[in-house]
Protein backbone atom coordinates (compact mmCIF):
# COMPACT_ATOMS: atom_id res chain seq x y z
CA UNK A 1 0.00 0.00 0.00
CA UNK A 2 0.84 3.45 -0.09
CA UNK A 3 0.10 7.31 1.20
CA UNK A 4 0.03 10.57 0.12
CA UNK A 5 0.50 12.71 3.79
CA UNK A 6 -0.63 9.56 5.84
CA UNK A 7 -3.36 8.57 3.41
CA UNK A 8 -3.40 5.07 2.37
CA UNK A 9 -4.26 3.88 -1.08
CA UNK A 10 -4.97 0.97 -3.39
CA UNK A 11 -2.58 -0.76 -5.52
CA UNK A 12 -2.84 -0.04 -9.19
CA UNK A 13 -5.60 -2.39 -10.59
CA UNK A 14 -3.14 -3.88 -13.40
CA UNK A 15 -0.43 -4.72 -10.58
CA UNK A 16 2.92 -3.26 -12.56
CA UNK A 17 6.02 -4.51 -11.13
CA UNK A 18 7.15 -2.30 -8.02
CA UNK A 19 9.95 -0.50 -9.71
CA UNK A 20 7.06 0.49 -12.08
CA UNK A 21 4.44 1.69 -9.27
CA UNK A 22 7.12 3.52 -7.38
CA UNK A 23 7.72 5.07 -10.63
CA UNK A 24 4.13 6.14 -11.58
CA UNK A 25 3.61 7.17 -7.19
CA UNK A 26 6.37 9.96 -7.97
CA UNK A 27 4.46 11.08 -10.37
CA UNK A 28 1.39 11.12 -8.79
CA UNK A 29 3.03 13.22 -5.76
CA UNK A 30 3.04 10.75 -3.14
CA UNK A 31 5.28 11.30 -0.58
CA UNK A 32 5.79 7.69 1.12
CA UNK A 33 5.04 4.14 0.74
CA UNK A 34 4.36 2.10 3.00
CA UNK A 35 4.71 -2.22 2.26
CA UNK A 36 3.26 -4.67 4.40
CA UNK A 37 5.15 -7.98 3.64
CA UNK A 38 3.67 -11.27 5.28
CA UNK A 39 6.21 -13.34 6.32
CA UNK A 40 5.56 -16.19 4.19
CA UNK A 41 6.34 -13.74 1.47
CA UNK A 42 9.87 -12.57 2.82
CA UNK A 43 11.83 -13.28 -0.29
CA UNK A 44 9.91 -10.36 -1.71
CA UNK A 45 11.83 -8.20 0.99
CA UNK A 46 14.77 -8.23 -1.20
CA UNK A 47 12.82 -7.11 -4.63
CA UNK A 48 12.11 -4.15 -2.22
CA UNK A 49 14.85 -3.01 -1.19
CA UNK A 50 15.90 -3.35 -4.60
CA UNK A 51 13.80 -0.03 -4.99
CA UNK A 52 15.58 1.29 -2.10
CA UNK A 53 12.76 0.56 0.51
CA UNK A 54 14.01 -0.24 3.85
CA UNK A 55 12.93 -2.03 7.27
CA UNK A 56 10.32 -0.19 9.47
CA UNK A 57 9.54 -2.70 11.94
CA UNK A 58 8.62 -6.49 11.78
CA UNK A 59 5.77 -8.45 14.18
CA UNK A 60 5.32 -11.65 14.28
CA UNK A 61 3.40 -12.22 11.01
CA UNK A 62 4.82 -9.83 9.20
CA UNK A 63 6.91 -7.19 8.39
CA UNK A 64 6.86 -2.93 7.35
CA UNK A 65 9.15 -1.38 4.48
CA UNK A 66 9.17 2.06 4.39
CA UNK A 67 10.14 4.32 1.40
CA UNK A 68 10.72 8.03 1.69
CA UNK A 69 9.77 9.94 -1.91
CA UNK A 70 9.13 13.20 -1.26
CA UNK A 71 11.83 16.22 -0.45
CA UNK A 72 14.88 15.89 2.14
CA UNK A 73 15.09 13.53 4.69
CA UNK A 74 12.31 11.14 5.86
CA UNK A 75 9.37 12.64 8.19
CA UNK A 76 8.22 8.98 8.33
CA UNK A 77 7.43 8.61 11.99
CA UNK A 78 9.99 5.56 13.81
CA UNK A 79 8.44 2.46 15.37
CA UNK A 80 8.72 2.10 18.84
CA UNK A 81 11.85 2.99 20.63
CA UNK A 82 10.95 2.26 24.34
CA UNK A 83 9.90 -0.35 26.42
CA UNK A 84 7.68 -0.15 29.78
CA UNK A 85 8.41 -2.14 32.64
CA UNK A 86 6.15 -1.28 36.14
CA UNK A 87 6.93 -2.66 39.54
CA UNK A 88 4.67 -2.40 42.25
CA UNK A 89 5.56 -1.18 45.66
CA UNK A 90 3.01 -3.36 47.60
CA UNK A 91 2.73 -1.50 51.10
CA UNK A 92 1.10 -2.76 54.04
CA UNK A 93 0.07 0.46 56.46
CA UNK A 94 -0.58 -1.59 59.66
CA UNK A 95 2.80 -3.61 59.97
CA UNK A 96 4.93 -0.81 57.75
CA UNK A 97 6.10 -4.40 55.71
CA UNK A 98 6.69 -4.28 52.42
CA UNK A 99 6.48 -6.82 49.38
CA UNK A 100 9.93 -8.00 48.13
CA UNK A 101 10.93 -10.61 45.94
CA UNK A 102 14.36 -12.19 44.69
CA UNK A 103 14.49 -12.80 40.89
CA UNK A 104 15.67 -16.38 40.22
CA UNK A 105 17.37 -15.76 37.02
CA UNK A 106 19.52 -13.31 38.42
CA UNK A 107 23.54 -13.76 39.03
CA UNK A 108 23.00 -11.13 42.60
CA UNK A 109 19.82 -12.33 44.35
CA UNK A 110 19.28 -8.57 45.45
CA UNK A 111 15.62 -7.58 46.85
CA UNK A 112 13.61 -6.02 44.52
CA UNK A 113 9.80 -4.94 43.97
CA UNK A 114 7.61 -7.58 41.92
CA UNK A 115 7.19 -6.20 38.28
CA UNK A 116 7.48 -6.92 34.33
CA UNK A 117 7.25 -5.51 30.48
CA UNK A 118 3.63 -4.05 29.93
CA UNK A 119 1.20 -5.91 27.34
CA UNK A 120 0.30 -3.26 24.87
CA UNK A 121 -3.01 -1.48 25.16
CA UNK A 122 -2.20 -2.07 29.39
CA UNK A 123 -2.06 1.03 31.74
CA UNK A 124 0.58 1.31 33.91
CA UNK A 125 -1.93 0.42 37.22
CA UNK A 126 -3.11 -2.98 35.60
CA UNK A 127 0.37 -3.75 34.68
CA UNK A 128 1.64 -3.60 38.30
CA UNK A 129 -1.87 -5.51 39.73
CA UNK A 130 -0.92 -8.17 37.47
CA UNK A 131 2.75 -8.48 37.87
CA UNK A 132 2.33 -8.53 41.71
CA UNK A 133 -0.39 -11.43 41.80
CA UNK A 134 1.49 -13.33 38.80
CA UNK A 135 4.63 -13.12 41.31
CA UNK A 136 3.63 -13.28 43.89
CA UNK A 137 -0.24 -14.38 44.47
CA UNK A 138 -0.97 -10.97 46.58
CA UNK A 139 -4.17 -8.76 45.19
CA UNK A 140 -3.46 -5.25 45.31
CA UNK A 141 -4.60 -2.04 44.13
CA UNK A 142 -3.18 0.67 42.29
CA UNK A 143 -2.91 3.95 44.27
CA UNK A 144 -0.07 5.87 42.68
CA UNK A 145 3.24 6.23 41.35
CA UNK A 146 6.29 6.54 42.94
CA UNK A 147 9.16 7.09 40.75
CA UNK A 148 9.88 6.88 36.82
CA UNK A 149 13.59 5.88 35.88
CA UNK A 150 14.57 6.22 31.86
CA UNK A 151 17.70 4.48 30.61
CA UNK A 152 18.83 4.11 27.48
CA UNK A 153 20.60 1.17 25.48
CA UNK A 154 19.63 -1.03 28.14
CA UNK A 155 20.57 -4.75 27.55
CA UNK A 156 17.37 -5.94 28.29
CA UNK A 157 15.70 -3.84 25.88
CA UNK A 158 17.69 -5.27 23.07
CA UNK A 159 19.20 -2.22 23.52
CA UNK A 160 16.82 0.58 22.92
CA UNK A 161 15.90 2.44 25.84
CA UNK A 162 13.58 1.87 28.99
CA UNK A 163 10.96 3.51 31.11
CA UNK A 164 10.82 1.64 34.37
CA UNK A 165 7.80 2.80 36.74
CA UNK A 166 7.38 2.10 40.62
CA UNK A 167 4.11 2.00 41.63
CA UNK A 168 2.53 2.56 45.03
CA UNK A 169 0.01 -0.32 45.74
CA UNK A 170 -2.43 -1.27 48.74
CA UNK A 171 -2.79 -5.13 49.39
CA UNK A 172 -5.87 -7.01 49.80
CA UNK A 173 -4.44 -10.20 50.22
CA UNK A 174 -1.79 -11.18 52.60
CA UNK A 175 -0.76 -14.85 52.30
CA UNK A 176 2.19 -15.32 50.07
CA UNK A 177 2.27 -18.30 46.97
CA UNK A 178 5.27 -16.87 44.91
CA UNK A 179 6.20 -18.24 41.32
CA UNK A 180 8.30 -20.60 41.78
CA UNK A 181 9.76 -20.38 38.01
CA UNK A 182 10.50 -16.76 38.47
CA UNK A 183 11.41 -16.04 41.90
CA UNK A 184 13.75 -17.24 44.07
CA UNK A 185 12.66 -15.77 47.47
CA UNK A 186 9.23 -13.57 48.16
CA UNK A 187 8.20 -11.92 51.67
CA UNK A 188 7.16 -9.28 53.47
CA UNK A 189 9.84 -7.17 54.86
CA UNK A 190 10.19 -4.58 56.94
CA UNK A 191 9.97 -1.21 54.98
CA UNK A 192 12.88 0.24 56.92
CA UNK A 193 15.18 -3.04 56.87
CA UNK A 194 14.69 -2.46 52.76
CA UNK A 195 15.60 1.12 53.07
CA UNK A 196 18.38 0.25 54.56
CA UNK A 197 19.79 -2.97 52.98
CA UNK A 198 23.01 -3.73 50.91
CA UNK A 199 21.73 -6.68 49.08
CA UNK A 200 19.15 -4.79 46.94
CA UNK A 201 19.46 -2.74 43.70
CA UNK A 202 19.61 0.89 44.13
CA UNK A 203 16.25 2.02 42.43
CA UNK A 204 14.67 -0.13 45.19
CA UNK A 205 16.48 1.43 47.78
CA UNK A 206 15.78 4.55 47.22
CA UNK A 207 12.01 4.26 46.17
CA UNK A 208 12.18 2.67 49.47
CA UNK A 209 13.59 5.21 51.39
CA UNK A 210 10.75 7.46 49.59
CA UNK A 211 8.04 5.04 50.56
CA UNK A 212 8.99 5.21 54.58
CA UNK A 213 8.99 8.87 53.83
CA UNK A 214 5.78 9.00 52.50
CA UNK A 215 4.21 5.98 55.71
CA UNK A 216 6.06 8.58 57.99
CA UNK A 217 5.06 11.79 56.66
CA UNK A 218 1.98 11.36 54.54
CA UNK A 219 1.54 9.75 51.27
CA UNK A 220 0.64 13.02 49.75
CA UNK A 221 3.90 14.27 50.31
CA UNK A 222 5.18 11.22 47.48
CA UNK A 223 2.44 10.64 45.52
CA UNK A 224 1.90 11.16 41.76
CA UNK A 225 -1.66 10.27 41.08
CA UNK A 226 -4.03 9.29 38.43
CA UNK A 227 -7.30 11.26 36.81
CA UNK A 228 -8.86 10.20 33.81
CA UNK A 229 -10.21 12.18 30.89
CA UNK A 230 -11.87 12.31 27.43
CA UNK A 231 -9.09 12.63 24.53
CA UNK A 232 -9.75 14.55 21.71
CA UNK A 233 -10.67 11.46 19.81
CA UNK A 234 -14.59 10.87 19.84
CA UNK A 235 -14.91 7.78 22.70
CA UNK A 236 -10.97 7.72 23.60
CA UNK A 237 -9.74 8.67 27.37
CA UNK A 238 -6.45 9.32 28.62
CA UNK A 239 -4.94 8.81 32.07
CA UNK A 240 -3.15 11.99 33.67
CA UNK A 241 -0.36 11.55 36.14
CA UNK A 242 0.35 14.25 38.54
CA UNK A 243 0.32 15.50 41.75
CA UNK A 244 -2.75 16.01 43.49
CA UNK A 245 -4.25 19.35 43.18
CA UNK A 246 -6.56 21.20 46.17
CA UNK A 247 -9.85 21.07 45.50
CA UNK A 248 -10.16 24.92 44.47
CA UNK A 249 -7.46 24.62 41.95
CA UNK A 250 -9.14 21.27 40.72
CA UNK A 251 -12.60 22.55 40.41
CA UNK A 252 -11.60 25.71 38.37
CA UNK A 253 -13.75 26.50 35.57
Amino acid sequence: SNTDQGQRGPLPSSLPSLAESVSQWRDEGRVAVWLHVPILQSSLVAVAASQGFAFHHAEQGSSTLTLWLGEGPSRLPGFATHQLGVAGAVLDASTGKVLAVQDRNKTINAWKFPGGLANPGEDIGDTAVREVFEETGIKSEFKSILSIRQQHKHPGAFGKSDMYIICRMEPSSFHISFCQHECLRCEWMDLEELARTENTTPITSNVAKLLLFGYREGFDRIDITMREFPAVYTGLFYKLYHRELPESYRNMT
